[in-house]
């Protein structure tokens, strides 16, 4: 009884710490798209030191995991959320190395407010929800909400197509002006995309965690 109140414990310290790399996560992502509108550098170096703040969170939920793994015994149910919180680490992980990504374009592209194409910010938001709530669903053990998470995907995906041939026209308007910002706005985009990409991931995971299958695929 005293190892496994210890045991519930550590379970417990993994929710807090898996929720707080998930906060930093959708904080990134929201300064980088605050950076990207308002063109500010500072807004963007403070998201990619941020980086290094997930990328410790990181390292620090393994180890926290690993304790869990080799020191106590995990029944089936507790193995795999501990299993699937070392790979939805991975995918939150990647998330803030994107943010940092989107933040050295801003910086090395000097970019001033961004007006032309505005669903960025809708496509950002959206993918930070994403992030949230797949967190949310993993501290929850909430099912459906990271089906939901799954569904929200091919929102994401959409604003890509959308901002993809918004960007495609403008730049046809310009007659081949401004190409290099079109070409920075359009990785940005295909970040959030991959970020959108990365949530999914983490609901998969969660899926996982409770059903105890992956993807659809065969119960482990």
């Amino acid at each position: 009884m005293i190892m496994r109140n210890r045991f519930d414990r550590q379970l417990a310290l993994l929710d807090e710490n898996m929720i707080r790399m998930g906060e930093l996560c959708e904080l990134a992502i929201n300064r980088v798209i605050k950076a990207l509108t308002g063109g500010s550098v500072e807004e963007a170096r403070a998201v990619i030191e941020a980086d290094d703040e997930i990328d410790h969170m990181e390292k620090d939920i393994e180890r926290l995991c690993l304790k869990l793994l080799l020191q106590q015994q995990p029944v089936a149910k507790d193995l795999r959320r501990i299993s699937a919180a070392l790979k939805m680490i991975t995918d939150m992980e990647r998330i803030g190395d994107q943010t940092a990504d989107i933040a050295d374009i801003v910086i090395a592209a000097n970019m001033c407010e961004v007006q032309d194409v505005r669903d960025i910010t809708i496509m950002a938001d959206e993918a930070g929800k994403m992030v949230r709530d797949s967190v949310a669903a993993y501290v929850e053990k909430d099912l459906e909400k990271a089906r939901q998470v799954m569904k929200s995907d091919d929102v994401v995906d959409d604003l890509f197509e959308k901002i993809r041939g918004e960007l495609i026209a403008f730049i046809a308007e310009k007659q081949g002006k401004d190409g290099s910002e079109v070409i920075d706005l359009l990785m940005i985009s295909k970040y959030l995309e991959r970020i959108g990409d990365h949530a999914t991931n983490i609901a998969e995971w969660v899926e996982f965690s409770i059903t105890g299958v992956h993807k659809g695929g065969e119960k482990i």
